[in-house]
């Protein structure tokens, strides 16, 4: 379908970025499954292409480039089923906390590196027993004297064994009533005293992912790590920044539609049954055609929001519905899908097999399906 949100400039951006993971990603995605976590280095070379955070403003190292160009590069990773390189979750979720809510010393001290691939960053919120709802954070960052002292636990942490800087979601004031209001973000660096990287995580899917477990035991963090002006804004710079968040699940989610449907049109194409192509059968081409309107549905109203949210409107409530939506059709399809590909669709050399995998936990990072209908029922005066 022709993309209208994108110009010239943005599809020659896109070719450059493609080659880039062709040569760069593609040939060692095996490997860095069996490892179970990317090397430092593809961080650094991506970087050096400045592929890192594209629209970083040029005074801290990055292009200053508008969100369409990270836009690109979701869809881009999105192609060749790169979930292990968290490129998107450091440069379009993470990073931009340190944009908005970092003062000028803080930027010029933290930017740079992100742009570069020098620093990858995490963002630690859910914990043991407080996932979807953030007030029941038991993690402390108590004031004592010029250092904020950090203790408490954070588990299913992305990029939590790579990462150089770590924004904590914590409690500066656990007495505060509304809770939410004594909530604060922490900026603590890798090697400070009492923060431990405890172990990576197990997974059903996303494999080369380092998903891990943070332990601060009275981690002292220097009070200028504080993100904002003032302690109790963590709730409320979480809840801004949710809208991008759930954007990049939408975008990421049909372009994994698309290339899940372009393996399997080319594969039922290819593969014959009683003498015929899989293509050939009416029902094998009546449910690629169901899909194929599916995608094209979704791509529309995602490119819909993506405008939208390029122009600075608020559009908490479809982003919400989108990431939903999105990500509940896309399974779906990867489902369908595979059993097109029959005993092959279950072999890890297929990669359907591992999109399988890895599409399955996209209702329930960034919100489950369930809590972005309760923000949607909300957010509708329901």
């Amino acid at each position: 379908m022709k993309r209208e949100i994108y110009t010239e400039e943005h599809d020659i951006f896109r070719d450059a970025f493609r080659k880039f993971l062709e040569k760069e990603v593609v040939p060692h995605q095996e490997e860095w499954l069996k490892a179970g976590i990317v090397p430092r280095e593809i961080w650094k070379t991506t970087g050096e292409q400045g592929f890192i955070a594209p629209w970083i403003p040029e005074e801290y190292g990055g292009a200053g480039a508008d969100f369409l160009y990270s836009a690109v590069e979701i869809e881009e990773i999105a192609r060749i089923a790169e979930t292990g390189f968290a490129l998107n979750l450091h440069g379009e979720i993470i990073v931009p906390y340190l944009e908005a809510y970092g003062n000028e010393e803080q930027k010029k001290k933290w930017l740079p590196g992100c742009a570069s691939g020098d620093i990858i960053t995490a963002v630690a919120m859910t914990e043991p027993d407080a996932g979807s709802d953030l007030q029941a954070l038991k993690t402390t960052a108590l004031k004592d004297g010029d250092s904020y002292v950090v203790n408490g636990q954070k588990t299913f942490i992305s990029n939590g064994m790579l990462n150089d800087l770590c924004i904590v979601a914590a409690m500066t004031d656990p007495k505060a009533e509304p809770r939410y209001t004594g909530m604060s973000l922490i900026v603590v660096e890798d090697g400070t005293p009492g923060y431990q990287k405890v172990r990576k995580l197990d997974k059903l899917g996303m494999l080369s992912q380092d998903t891990a477990e943070l332990f601060f035991e009275d981690c002292r963090v220097p009070k200028e790590n504080l993100l904002g002006a003032e302690e109790g804004q963590g709730f409320i710079q979480l809840m801004q920044k949710l809208q991008q968040e759930r954007l990049v699940c939408a975008i990421g989610s049909v372009a994994s539609m698309w290339a899940v449907l372009d393996w399997t049109k080319q594969y039922c194409q290819e593969r014959s049954a009683f003498g015929k192509p899989l293509i050939k059968f009416q029902n094998t081409r009546f449910k690629m055609v169901e899909m194929y309107t599916m995608a094209e549905i979704c791509q529309t109203f995602c490119d819909r929001l993506l405008k939208e949210h390029v122009a600075g409107t608020e559009v908490v409530t479809e982003t919400s519905m989108a990431k939903y939506f999105f990500t509940e059709e896309c399974k779906k399809i990867v489902d369908q899908c595979l059993q097109f590909f029959g005993g092959y669709g279950y072999m890890d050399e297929y990669p359907i097999s591992r999109a399988f995998r890895d599409i399955r936990v996209t209702t329930i990072y960034a919100g489950t399906t369930e809590i972005m209908k309760e923000i949607i029922g909300r957010n509708l005066g329901m």
